[in-house]
């Protein structure tokens, strides 16, 4: 075998593991070898490893159990606008509309029981060219913590009530960003991907909407992806105060000379396959 072929060889058989589990193979071979000279020492280690396990699913940013993108690989001045929790008949219907004022594409992760509510909502989004992530069918942020099958059930209902217009969704965003060991399984099974965030704003859904785009703007860098959220602020009239803020956001960036691209160019990879693409093929 040839050197390259060796770095190929290697570089392949990495990908095969996640980065707990090399981390845990590193960590065990740490702990051996100060086995060997200070026993009672190997418990430091082995600790840190599994508090590390625990916080690592909180961090949005960080694939430790599973590869998660939270970033795009154009090089470019460019970033790309999601919204979460939605749609919501109060927020959505005028969000398209800034967004075909401007000529931006975004992609929606919506939640599989207002996607039922809403379907004319979701024929909307479509219809404006903009596309569509699975953000689990309840939207419990708890819900990583309730086990596999819970965890199979949030995503496969959501994937279905999706599918009904015509589409099969190839991202998912877990419930505030968090993941779980098991959710790579999970995810192979349905062909999806986990596409988190790099950049927000820290909204609490729109419950903080005040300063939105200047939190956004002040945070921004180049191949970012941007979170935020379509769900209508607790206080209704507070809506035409959140869509400000929006469009404070996209003329920031344009004025930063950033470009607001769509997700998929983004992260070179499709956000959803439809039913048109297998009439194609």
């Amino acid at each position: 075998m040839n050197l390259i072929a060796q770095k190929r060889f290697f570089s392949f058989t990495l990908k095969q593991f996640t980065v707990a589990e090399l981390t845990a193979a590193v960590v065990l071979l740490f702990a051996l070898f100060i086995a060997v000279f200070k026993p009672t020492w190997t418990f430091i280690p082995l600790l840190s490893f599994v508090v590390f396990c625990f916080f690592a699913p909180f961090i949005p940013r960080f694939g430790f159990f599973l590869p998660v993108i939270s970033r795009g690989f154009t090089g470019q001045r460019a970033v790309a606008l999601t919204f979460d929790d939605g749609p919501d008949p109060m927020t959505t219907p005028m969000l398209l509309d800034l967004l075909e004022t401007y000529n931006v594409a975004a992609t929606f992760f919506v939640i599989g029981e207002r996607v039922r509510a809403y379907p004319h909502l979701i024929k909307k989004i479509l219809q404006k060219g903009h596309t569509l992530g699975n953000h689990s069918f309840s939207h419990d942020s708890l819900v990583m913590f309730k086990g596999g099958k819970r965890i199979e059930r949030e995503i496969i209902a959501a994937q279905q009530t999706i599918q009904q217009f015509g589409l099969t969704p190839l991202i998912f965003r877990p419930p505030a960003g968090i993941t779980y060991p098991g959710l790579r399984k999970i995810l192979k099974r349905f062909n999806l991907q986990v596409v988190n965030f790099s950049c927000r704003a820290f909204d609490r859904g729109n419950r903080s909407i005040a300063h939105l785009s200047k939190r956004i703007l002040k945070n921004v860098k180049a191949d970012d992806i941007i979170l935020l959220h379509d769900a209508a602020p607790p206080q209704s009239e507070r809506c035409a105060e959140w869509l400000v803020q929006i469009e404070d956001i996209i003329l920031g960036l344009k004025e930063r000379d950033f470009i607001i691209k769509p997700l998929a160019d983004l992260i070179s990879k499709p956000i959803f396959d439809s039913a048109m693409d297998h009439k194609r093929k």
